[in-house]
């Protein structure tokens, strides 16, 4: 097991970089309300990919670039996250109707939405108000409440400004520590691999991200959750190291997630491991199949309508 951690780890460094390969063309860029946008070249039912937080598209570039050779592909980055200049007024709700301007201009039919982390939660918040301009959502550990606070009741505003007043004043090199501390013990289970996915989220501007921070630990979409008509496949990481002094195996976790995402219709959950919150890089190939399988799903289940 451990031959195979570090050599999907190893795959990852290869894959944390900021370019295409020379075998892809560049991508188009272009903005959609804050949402900058990466449209790579390909043909067929559309993808739109979106990180999570203090994240940028290199999270997504090793799928994205896979699966542009029979989909339509489009990467999003958000304001304040990986080198790009805050905008103040920039919110999860805002976010909504900039994907929904995505879909508009490019005349996009009914695309996945693929998400990570806060971008899983960003999609699956689209999805209950949204379904009939969607096929479907793909979330990676992003989910409708910010995990262990399910059980919260009443005012969430103390939690929320506790975790704003952690991040917000951090010089950079406090927020690049910071990043490199969170990864290494959330992120990744190689530390070279959590170090280089530090790298990159540390370019994040801080109060853009304590203010992400913030959103999520306020919102629940729970009570919205039926209003998602699309299926969804939500993508759960596990690391036993992890989870052995609570007694969670596998199959607990993943009922876990099943748990927070119950009101979806089409629900289904599947585990990556052994993996991290970056599961994409600790298991590029396993989640690779892990993703294929998922898209097969949502079409199955739903099937889009070939590309002219």
């Amino acid at each position: 097991m451990r031959t195979a951690i570090f050599a999907g780890a190893a795959s990852a460094l290869a894959l944390l970089t900021p370019a295409f390969s020379a075998t892809t063309a560049a991508p188009t860029h272009y903005r959609a309300g804050a949402l900058e946008v990466e449209r790579l070249e390909g043909k067929g039912p559309p993808l739109i990919f979106i990180p999570g937080l203090a994240s940028g598209s290199w999270t997504w570039k090793a799928d994205a670039e896979r699966l542009s050779k029979r989909h339509s592909v489009y990467l999003v980055t958000v304001p304040g996250f990986d080198g790009r200049k805050a905008e103040p007024g920039t919110t999860l709700e805002s976010l909504q109707l900039d994907l929904g301007r995505l879909i508009e201009d490019q005349h996009l039919d009914r695309p996945v939405l693929i998400g990570h982390s806060m971008g899983g939660t960003l999609a699956l918040a689209y999805a209950t108000e949204h379904s009939d301009r969607i096929a479907g959502v793909v979330a990676v550990d992003g989910l409708p409440v910010f995990p262990g606070t399910e059980g919260m009741t009443g005012d969430r505003s103390p939690l929320a400004q506790n975790a704003r007043a952690q991040i917000e004043n951090q010089t950079p090199e406090q927020f690049a520590a910071y990043q490199q501390t969170y990864m290494k013990r959330v992120g990744a289970i190689d530390e070279a691999a959590a170090s280089r996915i530090a790298e990159h989220s540390s370019r994040s501007d801080p109060k853009a991200v304590a203010d992400f921070a913030a959103q999520l630990l306020l919102l629940d979409l729970r009570p919205k959750l039926p209003g998602i008509k699309v299926p969804v496949v939500e993508i759960s990481p596990y690391y036993e190291a992890d989870f052995a002094a609570m007694g969670v195996n596998e199959d607990g976790k993943t009922n876990y997630y099943r748990l927070l995402l119950g009101g979806v219709e089409k629900l289904d959950v599947m585990s990556v491991s052994p993996a991290r919150h970056f599961a994409m890089f600790d298991q590029p190939e396993k989640f690779a199949a892990t993703l294929d399988q998922a898209l097969a799903k949502l079409y199955a289940s739903q099937p889009v309508k070939a590309a002219k």
